[in-house]
Parts: structure tokens; sequence; C-alpha cells
């Protein structure tokens, strides 16, 4: 019987992780299906609540999850999103309870379940940010070049928006559609670096807000813009090739100690099994996992340059 409600549970998990997947291949396009509308009726309330929280809280302007999937250029909702953490962390726990029991395996493979998406959203995000800054300088100059040749702020916009590629196309396609609308230039764009939270394009934004309320000329403003954040670009790729040594020992450090406990685990079991089974044990990979990552965090910030 145990063993039947387990399968049940299981095959539940994996509905609701695959569901979510389903989503994120359909996209946007046509009328949405009506599980998604039915999904979406039920965090709605959730939604809500968690924005009353965020108004009230001191940290204000936090992202809502539609702005971070939207920032990792993920085409879920949110409801289709939290049905995938849902089904990882379902399908991990059962796959550890059927494997171990109740155990510490299977409290470590239900947060991993749950942190893991999580951690995947923030390096979507982040490696699209990366690819983001690295294109502004060129398109700068491409809207300098616009300005240059006649065309008007919108349309050097619009310009940016069907010539270069994504991930900044995306963003400024998003904006000229907002100016198409009745948005205001220095609006839009300012929705645009809190998507983003990019301080190269804030830098960018505030120089055409000034301009566009003082005179003077833009193309020459952009283009020296454009020359300091192509600097900075370069510097901070000589950074990263200077750092590298550095980056790749903290790296090594830090995994070697994980790789050693995982290959005797499976390897040699009864000998690592005191590490497991008893509180000392497990009070000690504790502290070694606390250790690790703080000395990982102190080797990161040392390697760490701000340019």
């Amino acid at each position: 019987m145990t063993n039947v409600i387990v399968g049940v549970a299981f095959a539940v998990g994996l509905f609701l992780f695959f569901a979510g997947i389903d989503g994120m291949r359909k996209g946007s396009a046509g009328k949405p299906i009506s599980w998604r509308d039915r999904m979406d009726g039920m965090f709605q309330s959730t939604e809500q609540w968690g924005a009353q929280l965020r108004a009230a809280s001191p940290r204000a302007g936090k992202l809502t999850l539609a702005e971070k999937l939207s920032r990792a250029d993920l085409k879920l909702r949110t409801s289709e999103w939290m049905l995938i953490r849902i089904g990882v962390l379902v399908a991990l726990g059962l796959v550890t309870l059927l494997w171990r029991g109740i155990s510490p395996h299977f409290v470590i493979a239900v947060a991993v379940g749950w942190f893991a998406p999580g951690v995947y959203l923030r390096w979507r995000q982040s490696r699209r940010l990366k690819a983001f800054n690295d294109q502004l300088g060129d398109t700068l100059v491409m809207m300098s070049n616009a300005l240059k040749s006649g065309y008007s702020m919108a349309q050097a916009l619009d310009v940016v928006a069907n010539r270069a590629s994504a991930p900044i196309s995306q963003e400024f396609d998003r904006v000229v559609k907002e100016v198409n609308l009745g948005a205001g230039i220095e609006e839009s764009l300012a929705r645009l670096v809190r998507r983003t939270e990019s301080a190269d394009l804030d830098m960018v934004a505030t120089a055409i807000a000034i301009n566009r309320k003082i005179g003077g000329n833009l193309s020459e403003i952009l283009e020296a813009i454009s020359e300091t954040i192509r600097e900075r670009v370069r510097i901070k790729g000589e950074m990263r090739t200077m750092t590298a040594q550095a980056r790749g020992s903290g790296y090594m450090i830090t995994g070697l100690p994980i790789v050693l406990g995982v290959f005797m685990y499976f390897v040699t079991p009864q000998y690592f099994a005191p590490m497991v089974s008893n509180p000392i044990g497990i009070g000690l990979l504790v502290f070694a996992g606390i250790f690790l990552g703080l000395g990982q965090f102190i080797m990161s910030r040392i390697a760490q340059v701000e340019v």
C-alpha cells in the first residue's frame, strides 16, 4: 500500500514538472490553454499577498517573480515556474525516500529540489545581464549613427530593436512598443533599467533624460559613453584573465573535498557510513559545508576586482 501511495505521489510530482516545462515550450503564442488559466487562478491570491508584503517591506523596489522570469528570458508564467519548483522538489524527495527512507538524505534532496531552480534562475539572469552589458557599447554607436542621420530618438531605438542581436534587441523592442503605446521615452528607459539593473544602462538613461530637458548633441554624448563602456568591458576582460588562476584554485580547493566525500560514500559506504548516520558525523559535515562555502566566498571576493 505504501508503495502505491509513493508511486502516485511521484507521478503527481512528475506531472507538475512536465506541465511547467510544457508551458515554457508553448510560450505566449495563441490563446492560453485552459489549465494554465486555472493554475494562474490558483496562484493569483499568493502573488497578491506577496505584492502586498513587498510594498510594506523596506526593500519595496525588489523585483517580482514575473520580472525575474522576464529578466532571465524564461517564457513562463509565475504559476508555471512554481509548478516546476514543486515538481522538482516532490520528485527528488520521493526518489530519495524510496532509496533511503526518512534520513538526512531526504532533507538534503528536498532542499536541493527547492533551491536548485532558484539558483538556475539567478544564473540565467547573470548570464543575460553580462551579454546585455557586452552589447551596450556597440548599441550606443548604432544609436549615435542613427541620430547623426537625422533620426529621432524613438526611431533610433527602433533601429536598435530591429538590427541588434539578442538580448539587447528584445529589451529595446519592448521599449519601442511601450513608446508606441503612449509611454514617454524616459519612463520606458527607466523601466528598462529596473528590469536589467545595468549600471551602464542607468548612465545612458540618465544622459538621455538630461539631454531631453536641457538640449545638447546627444550623438556625441552617446559616443563618449560608448567609449567609456567599451574600455570598461576591455579592462574587465583583462582582469578576469589575470585572476583566472586564483579563481580556478578557489574552485579546486572547494570542490576537492566534496568530490572526495561523494567518491568515498559510493565506493566505500561502510567506511563513510558514520558521517551520515552518527549525529557527530552529520554535525561535522554541516560545519565543513559552512566553512567551505565561507572560504569560497572569501576567495571569490579577493579575486573579484570592481572596474
